[in-house]
């Protein structure tokens, strides 16, 4: 029983202290910065919890686990994020064997070879349906340790052509790519000292001409990087006139750029949606392909395939052995993992979950899904277009491009006095996390909203969203949004003594026109400049 005789009393009958966690943090000086007090907690701790040291007691279960989903209540609804190209959702049997194989060290052979050849299956599936000369592949942690293994092995094969030809003169290697390529092909350029040369876009080309391409090679180009799916338009870029365009130079000069294909969305769409499409390794000099298996190869978070043509384009010096695991392993990673013919180890999970969507789906389910993101895709554009507000900047149909709509403010919203980073900003109201952003050098000038359809997105979610967008842009519409520069601008041509960004629109005088001064538009960038990258991938 707790004690009663004094209501000022601070210990029960047990001796424990009841004070409120309000009043101990008061008298103990607990810095609210430094210290967590839970909610639901409090019934069961007499004391709160530091941040970020470690407690210096246990406590129950139920509580650490209510702490944490505190933490985690204001996240986004992952169904609900629009910005992300990652898979949401699958199904329950999947997840359960992926919850089975939590404790998995992926990495023993001898002691897990079924998770070995699940990793090698996948692999030969894939390089079966990317039109391989050989199996050749590995698992990766994402698409980006992928295109880091990819550029890896373009750099090394360009060294041992330069030492067999007993070139010494010192040169740095250099890559071409479009300016719209994912921040991991920076970290590739950026970690193994290669040279980017990046083709940049205009106002009306999303992506990069071959003869651009062709134009930034020279001697010392060891390969081209070609998208299968920007993440800021979702554009396929023309890998076969890319491909036509470094044969020519190959042949002229005597050169062996090749090329990798980025299709950390595509290379899951383009064989399915896409059969005739050429893209992959049945065309010349595609050596490599990644794809994101976590994307629309619909496995959660996080899994990525690096696919060779063949064994050929892999130097051996790039592999390392070892057997202190009790049998000979190889691996080819950017951390220890091991690897089968050549392997690169996220969870196990990962790869299990994935081999149960190429058996669960095969050929025909994956097609059947992709046809649906795609229809989606296309509804949904029509919708936002038929708002009256917007342009959709995004492929469409018969153009081949990942199932997603990108769309901009016409000019003639904008002298509302609003931006499409003010219509991201509203629709977090109602739940949607939709991105903002200005597209990659040089189209700058354009700002563009995405909207990713992924198998979780339906035409009902896809209903509701443009329901939603519509009441965001009738909120805006009676709002101006005002930057500091605009305020400044208004305050001194209309001496308006606002100061806030947002105010009700009034009524304007006969004969006056309110003028919004436009943004300045971002200065071009210059030569070699790194992209800046929009959006969420």
């Amino acid at each position: 029983m707790a004690s009663h005789d004094n209501v000022g009393g601070t210990t029960n009958a047990n001796g424990v202290d009841t004070k409120s966690l309000a009043a101990q943090v008061k008298e103990t000086g607990y810095d609210p910065d430094e210290f967590i007090v839970p909610a639901f907690g409090s019934r069961y701790l007499s004391e709160p919890i530091p941040k970020d040291r470690f407690p210096p007691k246990s406590m129950p279960a139920r509580v650490a686990q209510q702490v944490i989903r505190d933490m985690r209540l204001l996240d986004a609804t992952p169904k609900l994020n629009l910005a992300s190209f990652v898979t949401t959702w699958m199904e329950p049997e999947c997840e359960e064997l992926m919850t089975e194989s939590y404790n998995i060290n992926y990495i023993d052979e001898s002691e897990y070879p079924s998770t070995t050849s699940i990793q090698n299956r996948c692999v030969a599936m894939l390089s079966h349906l990317f039109h391989a000369e050989e199996v050749c592949g590995t698992a990766t942690v994402g698409s980006s340790e992928a295109i880091l293994l990819g550029g890896l092995a373009m750099k090394r094969r360009w060294q041992e052509r330069r030492k067999k030809a007993g070139i010494t003169a010192p040169a740095q290697p250099n890559m071409v790519c479009s300016s719209a390529v994912h921040v991991c092909w920076e970290k590739l350029f950026n970690y193994f000292d290669i040279e980017p040369r990046y083709v940049n876009l205009t106002e009306d080309c999303f992506v990069a001409p071959p003869e651009k391409i062709a134009e930034a090679c020279d001697e010392n180009t060891i390969g081209v990087a070609a998208i299968m799916g920007t993440t800021y338009s979702g554009h396929f870029e023309d890998v076969a006139g890319i491909d036509a365009a470094v044969g020519k130079l190959n042949d002229k000069h005597g050169w062996e750029i090749k090329i990798h294909i980025d299709g950390a969305s595509g290379a899951f769409i383009a064989p399915f949606l896409y059969p005739d499409l050429l893209w992959d390794f049945r065309l010349k000099n595609v050596v490599s392909i990644n794809g994101s298996g976590h994307k629309f190869g619909l496995v959660y978070p996080g899994v990525g395939w690096c696919i060779f043509r063949s064994k050929a384009f892999l130097p051996e010096s790039l592999l390392f052995h070892d057997n202190y695991l009790g049998t000979d392993q190889i691996s080819f990673t950017l951390n220890f993992s091991k690897a089968a013919d050549v392997g690169a180890r996220p969870a196990a999970q990962h790869i299990i979950g994935q081999y149960y969507q190429f058996l669960r789906l095969g050929f025909s389910g994956y097609k059947r899904i992709m046809s649906s993101c795609s229809t989606v895709a296309m509804h949904t554009a029509e919708k936002i277009e038929a708002l009256g507000s917007f342009n959709v900047v995004s492929a469409r149909a018969p153009t081949p491009g990942v199932p997603l709509v990108a769309f901009t403010l016409k000019t003639e919203k904008r002298s509302h006095g609003y931006s499409e980073f003010d219509i991201a900003d509203r629709l977090r109201q109602f739940g949607w996390v939709v991105p903002a952003y200005t597209m990659a050098p040089n189209a700058q000038k354009i700002r563009v909203l995405r909207v990713l359809c992924r198998e979780d997105f339906s035409m009902q979610s896809a209903e509701s969203f443009v329901d939603d967008l519509k009441q965001a842009m009738t909120w805006l519409d009676g709002h101006f949004i005002y930057t500091p520069a605009q305020l400044k601008a208004l305050q001194a041509s209309m001496k308006w003594q606002g100061v806030a960004r947002r105010a009700v629109k009034v009524p304007v005088g006969k004969g006056e026109v309110l003028k919004v001064p436009e943004e300045a538009a971002p200065e071009a960038p210059v030569d070699g400049q790194v992209p800046r990258h929009g959006g969420v991938c």
